[in-house]
């Protein structure tokens, strides 16, 4: 069927639904190109780098708060005791999921990083049904199944478990899952998580460049702006994701979100030059099989929904 025109000028009838899909391909793939932004800053470590990115993100959150309008409703979540809980326990989350991703990209494990957020659709589907009592379709326990069989075929490969892969994975999945219980807004809940997060990472910073130990001010100001500038890489697929989120269906959601750890996983191979050996292709060989029938039977499922 031809779409509408007027004067001869055709009209676009989904208008909202393209920039969404422009949203979501921004956001998914800034955070694909993350490898190459930590990578610059291997030589503050892990721990320094994660404490600025909480500090910038904070600074940067607050920018956007204040310039949508949005302060009324974060301090609506302070007075929450259940939000703010809850966001709480996702900021220790997040954390965790922040600084093993540096330290794996830092430390020539960008593969096994992508291998993580590969494996976090998997683990999720599952806390639904451990957590929450979601009944899974056959579909569904084929695919989790299949990412069992791959976690083991790599444990074999390796001689050892993926540990930064399964704790990416369980760590974004968890708060993920955390996120929906707190039912906040993205930009709300970014600014309380990096709130409860400010005093520690402030303090961590403080001693290191009181003990001489920090690299803030002693590397160049390149290395001072990328620190800096963690704060922005953070917050602007964030926002891009957040309009992605209510513009397009869920399920173009979860195809997009394969940008990130596709792009991440090739610039381990191709870029970093990290070793993969047949029992390794084997083992993404079988993931990627477990997300295929996930993906293909959650859109099978939502089909007629997006056919409103």
């Amino acid at each position: 069927m031809a779409a509408p025109s007027i004067a001869g000028q055709r009209i676009d009838p989904y208008p909202e639904q393209r920039r969404g899909v422009a949203f979501g391909t921004v956001a998914y793939g800034l955070w694909g190109l993350f490898p190459l932004y930590w990578s610059l800053l291997a030589s503050a470590g892990a721990l320094e780098t994660l404490a600025h990115r909480m500090i910038w993100s904070l600074v940067v959150v607050a920018a956007v708060l204040v310039g949508t309008r949005r302060v009324g409703s974060f301090l609506a979540v302070l007075r929450n005791r259940r939000q703010f809980g809850l966001l709480a326990l996702a900021a220790v989350l997040i954390s965790l999921n922040w600084g093993g991703y540096i330290w794996g990209v830092t430390h020539g494990h960008v593969v096994e990083t992508a291998l993580g957020y590969f494996i976090g659709p998997l683990v999720s589907v599952l806390l639904g049904v451990l957590l929450l009592g979601e009944r899974l379709r056959p579909a569904q326990w084929v695919a989790v199944g299949l990412g069992v069989v791959a976690i083991v075929v790599l444990v074999v490969g390796y001689g050892q478990v993926p540990w930064i892969a399964l704790m990416l994975a369980c760590s974004f999945a968890t708060y993920g899952l955390v996120k929906k219980l707190a039912g906040v807004g993205a930009v709300e809940s970014m600014a309380v998580e990096t709130g409860v997060t400010l005093l520690p990472a402030l303090v961590y910073v403080v001693f290191l460049e009181a003990s001489g130990a920090g690299t803030f001010a002693s590397l160049g100001a390149g290395h001072t702006l990328l620190l800096v500038g963690g704060g922005l890489v953070t917050t602007v697929p964030l926002l891009a994701f957040a309009a992605a989120a209510v513009r397009v269906p869920l399920s173009t959601i979860g195809l997009l979100q394969y940008m990130t750890p596709s792009l991440q996983f090739m610039f381990g191979v191709l870029v970093f030059h990290e070793q993969m050996p047949p029992e390794r292709w084997l083992g993404f060989a079988i993931v990627w099989l477990a997300l295929i029938v996930l993906t293909v039977d959650g859109t099978r499922r939502r089909a007629p929904a997006a056919g409103l």
